[in-house]
């Protein structure tokens, strides 16, 4: 079948070279054949990993918020792999990882569901976090849990080429493709616009180019069926859910080291995000 979405080329094709995001899924290259993808070699597995692991642990400065945050990518990206059937996972340094597929999705709505299997299927990694915070007492270990709920809910903005906006962007383009580059363009500026002021320059970066990307490309969604108003409408409930139970585990996992308060978890969660509410004064 045809490219199944804005993050694809410009004549309909599968990219060649992928573009890796946090939650990141690209389909096959060559549309309607398997994907000669032999995936990473082990070595560059570990230090791939490693790379990540040093890389979380700088930014939190606790190697069990990182070991977490590692644990809840890998559980993501082969939610995906669920969602999409065979499948490559790579790890890329600095950003997150990916989970390329060997075969197309065969409609807009299974790529709805593949995209959101990811952030679904990646909340059951707090489940080990919490039960070790359970066991030890060490607090480190929910904030670690915090970190994988936030790694879905991240992947549930709707800006290219994070997992929402392929599960969002469907359901705009029932309404009008050019709703749905212009939602999800405005939405990466706003996403970029956080990155900077919060000092996260990286993936600020890496949005601003997938952003510009999204600006060169011509038609998005050449010759494909849409969503029908049903699925639209499904797949809207699903995003929502989806995100709400991201948001209410990482909200939940905070409270125990909050003292049980709901603005002392909230508040803990704004500074997470570069937003000082100032509620637990």
């Amino acid at each position: 079948m045809s490219e199944t979405g804005p993050w694809g080329s410009r004549d309909g094709r599968q990219p060649t070279v992928p573009v890796a995001a946090p939650g990141d899924t690209i389909a096959s290259p060559t549309p309607g054949a398997p994907a000669i993808d032999k995936g990473q070699s082990p070595a560059w597995v570990v230090i791939s990993t490693l790379l990540m692991l040093g890389f979380i642990w700088f930014l939190t400065g606790s190697w069990i918020v990182a070991v977490s945050a590692i644990f809840g990518l890998f559980v993501h990206e082969y939610g995906h792999v669920l969602g999409m059937g065979p499948a490559r996972v790579y790890i890329i340094p600095f950003l997150g990882g990916l989970a390329r597929g060997q075969r197309n999705p065969v409609s807009e709505w299974d790529w709805v569901l593949v995209s959101l299997a990811g952030p679904a299927f990646g909340l059951l990694a707090v489940l080990p976090a919490v039960g070790l915070w359970m066991a030890t007492g060490d607090r480190e270990w929910m904030m670690g849990a915090f970190l994988i709920a936030m790694i879905n809910l991240v992947n549930l903005a709707p800006a290219p080429p994070l997992d929402g906006s392929k599960a969002l962007g469907p359901v705009l383009a029932r309404i009008d493709p050019m709703v749905e580059k212009a939602a999800l363009i405005a939405i990466g500026v706003l996403v970029v616009w956080w990155g900077v002021s919060t000092g996260r320059y990286i993936l600020a970066i890496f949005l601003g180019i997938a952003v510009l990307g999204s600006l060169r490309r011509g038609a998005w969604r050449p010759g494909e069926r849409k969503l029908s108003w049903g699925e639209a409408a499904k797949s809207l409930g699903l995003f929502v859910a989806t995100g709400a139970a991201c948001a209410g585990a990482a909200l939940g996992v905070l409270l125990p080291i909050s003292d049980g308060s709901v603005l002392g978890a909230l508040d803990m969660a704004g500074r997470f995000i570069g937003f000082d509410p100032g509620l637990s004064q």
